[in-house]
């Protein structure tokens, strides 16, 4: 086992963050948890110096991580808990802080999905205690937005708000003298956090969320069309609660197109509870629109 073998392993890794980005979906994490396997067995069966051994375990734990977010996404939480539990273990054992932190941000956002507000706020802070050595305004920000998300979910609206308005100065202030991120943290920027101020702001403010998911669809990479999906359909459901019922429709069809080109259980569960609220409505264009949703979820197998 050498330094080949070793960046053979590590590409694959990075072909499936490439086609998580495009894709998504069962055969994505099929092929996750099938590369998990092998890097496994290679550290089982192979002969290697420790400092490939390290490496090795390492990306191990990225990988175990990465398909943490895989089952979180297809909305498989035990799974998701058990990959990330692994990947903490491994960041533990390793000493390994940027891994440390990317598990425990990433549990501070499944506590958050799953109405777990307080573990989400202790997770976060955890890994705000682990980062402040990285001195990295992108990262910090990042964890900023997952507290006040969770405390936005306690209904402490005045620190959720202090937090978001924390994680907009530090990536404001991000520049090309700014210590860099995590690679894993690339993904955070101005988009995320008008997604996170519009889901903040939703709570009693549909009207006013609606301009903050709006930024977000318009500030977000075409590439990430998970993301593009989500954003437009919790548009949707803002403008309809909004009263803005036509226009909510629209959007509402417009994100089947994000829709085809990938596969996410959370964003299928969104395209459900949107289309309960157009089903509240009665006009034209929430008909036709709850019409083509449920259409498209039975033919997804998510009716």
């Amino acid at each position: 086992m050498g330094t080949t073998h070793l960046r053979e392993l590590r590409e694959g890794l990075r072909s499936l963050y490439q086609l998580d980005d495009a894709y998504g979906g069962g055969d994505v994490r099929s092929l996750a948890a099938r590369h998990l396997r092998r890097v496994r067995r290679v550290i089982n069966t192979s002969r290697y110096p420790e400092t490939i051994g390290r490496q090795l375990q390492l990306l191990a734990g990225e990988t175990a991580e990465h398909c943490a977010w895989l089952a979180y996404d297809a909305d498989d939480q035990d799974t998701a808990r058990r990959y990330w539990g692994e990947a903490l273990a491994t960041a533990t054992m390793l000493r390994d802080s940027s891994l440390e932190i990317l598990v425990l941000s990433s549990l501070s956002m499944q506590a958050s999905y799953e109405g777990r507000p307080r573990d989400g706020l202790d997770l976060a802070r955890a890994a705000r205690e682990r980062a402040t050595r990285f001195g990295s305004p992108v990262l910090q920000s990042l964890i900023a937005s997952r507290e006040a998300r969770a405390l936005s979910l306690m209904d402490d609206g005045k620190t959720a708000g202090k937090r978001l308005a924390d994680a907009v100065r530090l990536v404001e202030r991000h520049g090309p003298r700014s210590r860099p991120s995590p690679g894993w943290a690339a993904f955070h920027g101005r988009a995320e956090l008008d997604y996170a101020q519009g889901l903040y702001t939703e709570t009693g403010h549909h009207r006013a969320a609606t301009q903050y998911i709006r930024a977000a669809l318009a500030h977000q990479d075409r590439t990430y069309g998970r993301n593009r999906a989500l954003y437009r359909l919790t548009l949707s459901r803002s403008l309809l609660k909004a009263g803005d019922v036509d226009e909510g429709a629209a959007h509402a069809v417009d994100s089947l197109e994000h829709l085809e080109e990938v596969e996410s259980a959370r964003v299928l569960r969104r395209l459900r509870e949107v289309t309960g609220l157009l089903g509240s409505h009665d006009s034209a264009s929430t008909r036709d629109a709850a019409e083509q949703l449920t259409q498209y979820a039975r033919l997804r197998g998510a009716a």
